[in-house]
C-alpha cells in the first residue's frame, strides 16, 4: 500500500515537472526576460561603446516619461478600458504650465497645475465612459483631438520656453551624478503600482472588473468608479510625464509627445497586459519598457535610422504574442 503511494506520487511529481516548465516558458515576462538579455548581450557584442554605464543611464531618458504614462495604461486595460488621449492630454498639461509660467506662478506650483490639468481630463473621459456609457476608445479619439486643438489655439505656431532654472535643473539632474531624476520617479511609481495592483483590495478588485464585469458589480464592486478613478489616476500619470518632459526639453510645442499614446499602449501590451482584460503585471510591462529601450538604444547606436525602430516593435509583439501560444499548445475546440 505505500509501496503503491509512493509510487503514485513519485509518478506525479515527474509527470508534472514538463507541465511546469512549459507553463513557465510560456509566461509573458519570461519570454521578455530572455528577450532582453539577448538583446542585451548582441548589442554588448557588436557595439564597443553600449556598455558605458553613463550611456546606458543617460538612454533612459528614450522612454522614462512615455513608461510612467504606460503603468496606469495597464490598469485601464486591465479593466476593459482605454485611453487614447494621452498624449493630448501631457501636451495640454504642458501648455498650462507655461501659461501658468507665463502668469507669474511660482517655480513650486508649475507641478501642481501639471498635475492637476491631467487629472482634470482624465476626468472628463471617465465621466463620459461611466455616466453616458460610452466606448472609451471612441471617447478618448474625439478628447484627444480636443486637448490638441486647444494646445494649437493657444501655441499656434508658437511654443513656450525659458522655464525656471529650479524646474529644468531638476528635471535635468542626476542622482547620485548618474540616475537621471526621471528614470528614479519611474522606478519609483513603477513599485508603487506593483503594490497597489499585487498586494492590495483595490488590485483583486481591478482584475475582478477585467475578467467579468457584471459579475464584479453583483458582487459589490463599484465599477464605474473604479473606471472613473483609473481614468483620473492616467491623467494625472500624464501630467507628471509633462511636467518631467518639459523641464527636460525646457520648451512646450503644439506637437509634443505626438504619437506617444500608441507607444504607452505598446508597453502594456507588449508587457503581457490581455487587450481582453483582466491579466498583466507590472512587472511584465517594465521588463517591456526595458527591452523596448535596449533594443532602442543599441539601433541608435549603430546609427540605425528611427524609422526601423517601427519594425522591431512589430516583431517583438508578433513574437510575444505567438510563441506563448505555441509552447502552450494549441487549444482544441469542442
Amino acid at each position: 500500500m505505500f509501496a503503491a503511494a509512493k509510487s503514485t506520487s513519485r509518478y506525479t511529481i515527474l509527470d508534472r515537472q514538463p507541465a511546469t516548465f512549459r507553463q513557465m516558458m510560456g509566461r509573458w515576462e519570461a519570454l521578455l526576460a530572455m528577450l532582453m538579455v539577448a538583446a542585451f548581450a548582441i548589442c554588448s557584442v557588436a557595439l564597443p561603446h553600449f556598455l558605458d554605464l553613463r550611456n546606458l543611464f543617460d538612454a533612459t531618458s528614450n522612454f522614462s516619461e512615455k513608461a510612467l504614462i504606460a503603468l496606469p495604461m495597464a490598469l485601464l486595460i486591465i479593466c476593459r478600458e482605454i485611453d487614447i488621449s494621452v498624449s493630448g492630454i501631457l501636451a495640454l498639461s504642458s501648455v498650462a504650465m507655461g501659461l501658468a509660467h507665463a502668469h507669474g506662478v511660482p517655480p513650486g506650483a508649475l507641478l501642481f497645475v501639471a498635475l492637476a490639468t491631467g487629472t482634470l481630463c482624465g476626468a472628463l473621459n471617465g465621466i463620459l465612459v461611466t455616466r453616458f456609457a460610452l466606448p472609451s476608445i471612441v471617447v478618448t479619439i474625439g478628447t484627444v483631438s480636443l486637448f490638441r486643438g486647444l494646445c494649437s489655439v493657444v501655441l499656434g505656431d508658437q511654443g513656450f520656453t525659458g522655464y525656471p532654472a529650479a524646474v529644468t535643473g531638476w528635471c535635468q539632474g542626476y542622482y547620485f551624478d548618474l540616475v537621471p531624476r526621471p528614470f528614479a520617479v519611474l522606478l519609483a511609481f513603477a513599485v508603487l503600482f506593483t503594490l497597489v495592483l499585487h498586494t492590495t483590495s483595490w488590485g483583486r478588485r481591478i482584475y475582478a472588473i477585467g475578467n467579468n464585469p457584471v459579475a464584479a458589480r453583483f458582487s459589490g464592486i463599484a465599477v464605474d468608479r473604479y473606471r472613473l478613478v483609473l481614468f483620473m489616476v492616467t491623467g494625472a500619470m500624464a501630467g507628471l510625464a509633462a511636467f518631467l518632459l518639459t523641464g527636460r526639453i525646457d520648451s512646450t510645442r503644439p506637437d509634443i509627445a505626438f504619437g506617444w499614446e500608441l507607444e504607452a499602449i505598446t508597453m502594456a501590451i507588449l508587457g503581457g497586459v490581455s487587450i481582453a482584460g483582466g491579466a498583466g503585471t507590472i512587472g511584465g510591462v517594465m521588463l517591456a519598457v526595458l527591452t523596448l529601450g535596449t533594443v532602442t538604444y543599441g539601433l541608435s547606436l549603430a546609427n540605425v535610422p528611427g524609422i526601423y525602430m517601427t519594425i522591431v516593435v512589430g516583431v517583438l509583439l508578433l513574437v510575444t504574442i505567438a510563441v506563448p501560444r505555441l509552447l502552450g499548445g494549441r487549444k482544441v475546440a469542442k
